[in-house]
């Protein structure tokens, strides 16, 4: 039973916005803001958390978020309306499990009794990726996924371009972050996710991850507030025409990873870049599943289907291949 609060944002069939609380009792619209980053705008200049605005600004309008779910009337749980102000970003190997799939794929054979980048990168996670608060611990990695045009919704397609070898998912947790006017951040909350990726680019060589990573992303349309759970669990899965093909559970959460949350925080956040004012972060937090790992070759028109306890609506996006390619080049 889903009981944490969650803020989800609404858009009606002529395109009004609004903003919905889902707590213990039925979720009720909120008023006085449009979307949750006008709210969480607010919550930051008042001094209040996003939860006690939201809780003090409720209407007596009870939402169905399963229907609005269904008619596809939910949005991902953060937007901008300039998306060069959104900015997707993520670290990787930062699971427990989640350098074996990666190992594979960059070992070579002849250097079978010696450490790759990657189990090295893991190993120093695991030694010094939960440091004491307040202070910084091992670096983990980090990749830049794209701006607010690479982002979509629970319910979109997850387009691969023309050029990739691979479109797979990748079940996981993102947090979701305001710069404030002071440069401050603030933590809105978290948001299931799945940061799709090119697995065979990746594979090629470990130097070609960052060309991997340059694909859309979906977060769900349930935004987590407060401090998000240690031990979280749920299950990615692929359905190919209508039938799975491929089911795995997923683990997640503190209890499950070599990092703490706020250690990646720190070493993303400790770039002045990355507190520009006014800016909206996604940072995906990593995974220790794939369906790629277990030799499943997605096809266009697979559903990928991810859910997780204490969301309450699952992402369910249908992979897509864009087959224009890009124009020349031209000098001025």
């Amino acid at each position: 039973m889903v009981t944490q609060a969650r803020l989800l944002q609404y858009r009606g069939k002529a395109g009004e916005r609004r903003v919905i609380l889902a707590q213990d009792d039925a979720p009720r619209f909120v008023e006085g803001a449009k979307t949750t980053r006008e709210l969480a705008g607010m919550a930051a200049t008042q001094g209040q958390t996003l939860l006690e605005l939201a809780r003090s600004s409720l209407s007596d309008e009870v939402a169905d978020i399963e229907q609005l779910f269904a008619d596809g009337q939910l949005l991902a749980a953060i937007d901008h309306p300039d998306d060069a102000r959104i900015l997707l970003t993520g670290t990787g190997l930062t699971h427990l499990g989640s350098a074996e799939g990666r190992d594979k794929m960059h070992r070579q054979l002849s250097e079978a009794e010696q450490l790759t980048d990657s189990m090295r990168m893991f190993q120093e996670g695991l030694e010094g990726g939960k440091p004491p608060a307040g202070q910084f611990g091992q670096q983990p990695e980090w990749f830049y996924k794209g701006d607010g045009q690479s982002l979509v919704g629970p319910r979109d397609p997850l387009i691969s371009p023309h050029f990739a070898q691979d479109g797979s998912e990748e079940p996981e947790l993102a947090g979701i972050y305001l710069i404030g006017d002071n440069g401050q951040p603030f933590r809105l909350g978290i948001a299931l996710a799945n940061e799709f990726s090119d697995h065979v680019t990746e594979r090629h060589n470990y130097l070609w991850l960052a060309h991997s990573k340059l694909r859309p992303a979906a977060i769900g349309a349930e935004l987590l507030l407060g401090d998000a759970p240690t031990d979280i669990r749920g299950t990615s899965r692929i359905l190919r025409a209508g039938k799975c093909i491929w089911e795995k559970p997923f683990l997640t959460g503190e209890d499950n990873m070599s990092h703490t949350i706020a250690n990646l925080e720190a070493h993303h956040f400790k770039y002045a870049a990355f507190r520009r004012p006014g800016d909206i972060h996604v940072h995906f937090f990593g995974t220790a599943t794939l369906s790629f790992s277990d030799d499943i070759r997605t096809q266009e028109g697979d559903v990928f289907e991810i859910g997780a306890s204490p969301f309450a609506l699952p992402l369910r996006n249908e992979l897509k291949q864009d087959r224009a390619s890009w124009q020349e080049l031209r000098v001025l």
